[in-house]
């Protein structure tokens, strides 16, 4: 074989594959010059070779970094399996409310991770930047993977969290593109989780793993949607798996008003609702036209606000502030127990399809019910 049907692959994609063929092709041109036997050695790493090459490709990447413990363990165990050839691109810091963001008119750096057993880059973008660029064939030249999975992300992504959510827009993304993905996520809860249970959280979605590698194979697996798997914070006395409608769920956004020092970072919160009418009151008051800096000192325990002037503007009336977006815990009014958050607040694994259209909904959750059930009895078997 010495050319590559387009198929619809991207053009660098293409390229690339034709580059490998006809390297391979010199390379078998020589070897018929040649008549010495191959080695052992030499025929055992072809064989080694052959297998990785037959194993189809899963691509993981992940909204909170990829030095994150849900990645790292994720990775390790489809390595350990053997059954994949396994390649990360994946952020290099921590994205997981990005939403579906790119990065545009700006270069992105790619830089080679060491990750055993995977061949894996970090890349200073987004989740979908990942994703988009592994598929584009501009950075691995082989074909497409059979499946992308997403995370394993620390922090719930239910309900209307799924649009902050770089996690679930990495999965998305291949969507978009027509490969096959899943999204993960545990929920985390602090001073109640542990490390360790990223571990549990992998082989309790590992089953899935293998039986979507399967059923994509097969051509059984649900089309048009991505599924979102939700873990619970024990992840090991889960209930079982819970095919979910997504929620209207979300935490209530609150925005705080910080210092405005030279590190706003270190600036303090202000502490109710009230005493931020107060001081933004006194800030309006204190601007100064030569732009000089006063710090309201009512309230030193808890509030610290700095007004400063524009620079270079005469207009006494410009002042920069500084505020911090936090989400707050709410309580969940809904009881329809068929929820995500629901179902994973009663100890479920749930399973959320996520799609791009809505009018096909309902033969998504059809297909996406039946599989669930496969799946669960026969755990890629």
């Amino acid at each position: 074989m010495t050319s590559v049907k387009n198929n619809f692959l991207p053009p660098g994609l293409v390229s690339n594959l034709q580059e490998v063929l006809s390297s391979r092709k010199g390379e078998e041109d020589n070897s018929n010059d040649k008549s010495t036997e191959p080695s052992t050695c030499t025929s055992v790493e072809n064989t080694s070779e052959a297998e990785e090459n037959s194993n189809p490709i899963v691509l993981v990447t992940n909204g909170d970094g990829i030095e994150s413990p849900g990645l790292v363990f994720l990775v390790q165990a489809l390595v350990h399996e053997g059954l994949y050839n396994v390649h990360v691109c994946a952020p290099q810091s921590d994205k997981s409310v990005s939403g579906h963001s790119v990065t545009l008119q700006e270069t992105i750096a790619v830089t080679s991770a060491n990750i055993k057993g995977a061949k894996a880059y970090e890349v200073s973008g987004t989740p979908v930047d990942c994703v988009s660029l592994a598929l584009s064939g501009a950075l691995f030249s082989w074909s497409k993977p059979l499946l992308v999975i997403s995370g394993i992300n620390q922090g719930s992504s239910c309900g209307n969290h799924m649009f902050y959510s770089g996690v679930v827009a990495g999965a998305r993304e291949a969507l978009i593109s027509g490969v096959p993905s899943l999204s993960i996520s545990l929920n985390w809860k602090k001073n109640e989780s542990q490390e360790s249970h990223f571990k549990d959280a992998v082989a309790v979605c590992l089953p899935l793993i293998k039986a979507a590698v399967r059923d994509i194979e097969k051509g059984t697996f649900p089309k048009s949607c991505s599924l979102h798997i939700e873990i619970p914070t024990s992840p090991s006395t889960n209930k079982g798996f819970k095919l979910t409608k997504q929620s209207m769920w979300r935490s209530v956004p609150s925005w705080r008003a910080v210092s405005a020092n030279r590190n706003p970072s270190a600036g303090h919160f202000m502490s109710n609702q009230q005493s931020l009418g107060i001081q933004l009151a006194q800030l309006g008051r204190d601007a100064s036209a030569a732009g000089a800096a006063r710090r309201v000192t009512t309230q030193k325990k808890n509030v610290e606000i700095e007004s400063i002037g524009a620079a270079g503007k005469s207009d006494a009336n410009r002042v920069k502030k500084y505020f911090r977006l936090e989400f707050l815990d709410k309580e969940h009014e809904d009881t329809d127990e068929d929820l995500d958050y629901r179902a994973l607040e009663n100890g479920f694994v749930a399973i959320t399809p996520v799609l791009l259209s809505q009018h096909m909904e309902t033969d998504i959750r059809v297909a996406a019910s039946d599989w669930i059930s496969s799946a669960a009895l026969t755990g890629g078997q």
